[in-house]
C-alpha cells in the first residue's frame, strides 16, 4: 500500500514541479541574457541529474556499486531513447550547428575514454578521478565556447518566455528543483522496494527502475521544455545530463572502493549506450550534410521514434537475458 502511494505521489509532483523548473529556468536564461540552450547544457542539466549523483552515492556508502554504476549507464540510455525519443514524437527539434563542433564531439570523446578506463572490468579510484577531472575541462570549454558563440550570435528575445522577475523566475527554478528531486527520490523508492520484493538483482534495478526513476526529471523537464516551444533546451538538457552521468555519477563508487564489473555489463549494457550515442551523433551529422552553415539540424518524429523502439528493444533484450 504504501509503495503503492509513493509511486503516485511521486509521479503527481513530479508533473507539478517540472512544470515549475522550466518556467524558471527559461526565465532566468531571458534576464540574463544566456543561451537557453546554456542553460539546459549546465544548470538544467546538473539539477535534473541530481537525483543519479544522490542515488548513486547512497547505493556507493551501502556497498550496492553495481546499482550505481547500473543508475548512471542506464540512465544515458533512458535519457536518449526515451527522454529524448518522447520528446521528439511530440515535436521536433532544431539542433543548432555549434552542437556538431562542441557538445556532441565532447559526448563523443568521454564516452570512448569511459570505455577506455573500464575496459579492464574495473572502476578503480585512478579511474573516478580521470573521470572527474575530465568532467572540469568539458565544463570548462563548453562554457568558454558557447559564451564566445552568444557573443558572435546573441540570441533575440524569445517571446514564448513568461516574463518573471529574477527574483520569481529563481524562486520558480529553486523550488522546482527540489521538488523534482524529492518527487523522483520517492519514486525511486517505491519502484526500488517493489523490485527487490521480487528479487531481481542490483545492477538490473541500477538499469531499470532506478535509472528510469532518476531519469523522470529529465523526462518531465524536457517534454515541459517541448510542449513550451524550448526544445533546444530539451535537446541541451539530454545532452548535458549524459555528460554529467558519465563523468560525475559513474565515477562515485570508483571514488569510495574500486568495484569490479561484469561482463554483462560492458558487453551489453554500455556497448548499448555507446551505440544509441553513435546513432544520435550520425543522425545529427548526416542531417547536416545537406545544409548550408547557417541553417539548423532538425531532428523530426521518425527519428524520435526510432529511438524508442530501440529503447524497447534493449529492455526486451535485458529481460530475456537475465
Amino acid at each position: 500500500m504504501l509503495i503503492g502511494l509513493a509511486i503516485i505521489v511521486g509521479f503527481i509532483v513530479l508533473v507539478f514541479s517540472s512544470d515549475l523548473f522550466v518556467k524558471g529556468a527559461a526565465a532566468i536564461a531571458q534576464n540574463f541574457g544566456v543561451s537557453p540552450t546554456l542553460v539546459g547544457l549546465t544548470i538544467v542539466s546538473i539539477g535534473t541529474s541530481s537525483p543519479e549523483i544522490l542515488v548513486s552515492f547512497s547505493a556507493a556508502i551501502t556497498g550496492a556499486g553495481e546499482l550505481a554504476i547500473g543508475n548512471a549507464v542506464g540512465s544515458n540510455i533512458a535519457n536518449i531513447g526515451l527522454v529524448l525519443g518522447a520528446t521528439l514524437c511530440l515535436c521536433s527539434i532544431k539542433v543548432a550547428r555549434v552542437y556538431l563542433q562542441l557538445e556532441i564531439p565532447i559526448l563523443l570523446s568521454i564516452t570512448a575514454l569511459a570505455a577506455v578506463l573500464i575496459i579492464d572490468f574495473e572502476l578503480s579510484s585512478t579511474d573516478s578521478i580521470l573521470m572527474l577531472a575530465a568532467l572540469f575541462l568539458a565544463m570548462y570549454i563548453i562554457v568558454k565556447k558557447r559564451l564566445a558563440y552568444v557573443a558572435i550570435k546573441p540570441n533575440s528575445h524569445n517571446n514564448n518566455i513568461e516574463e518573471l522577475s529574477r527574483l520569481k523566475a529563481s524562486i520558480f527554478f529553486l523550488i522546482g528543483l527540489v521538488l523534482l528531486i524529492v518527487s523522483s527520490r520517492l519514486l525511486v523508492w517505491g519502484a526500488t522496494e517493489a523490485a527487490m520484493l521480487l528479487g531481481v538483482s542490483e545492477l538490473v534495478i541500477g538499469l531499470t527502475i532506478v535509472a528510469v526513476g532518476t531519469s523522470l526529471p529529465e523526462l518531465a523537464a524536457s517534454i515541459a521544455s517541448a510542449l513550451k516551444n524550448h526544445p533546444d533546451l530539451a535537446f541541451g538538457n539530454v545532452i548535458g545530463s549524459n555528460i554529467f552521468n558519465l563523468l560525475a555519477v559513474m565515477p562515485i563508487p570508483g571514488l569510495i572502493q574500486s568495484l569490479s564489473l561484469n561482463k554483462d555489463f560492458l558487453y551489453r549494457d554500455f556497448f548499448t549506450m555507446s551505440l544509441l550515442t553513435l546513432i544520435l551523433s550520425g543522425f545529427v551529422y548526416a542531417s547536416s550534410i545537406k545544409l548550408n552553415a547557417n541553417c539548423s539540424v532538425v531532428l523530426g518524429r521518425k527519428i524520435g521514434s526510432i529511438f524508442v523502439g530501440a529503447y524497447v528493444l534493449y529492455y526486451y533484450y535485458l529481460y530475456i537475458s537475465i
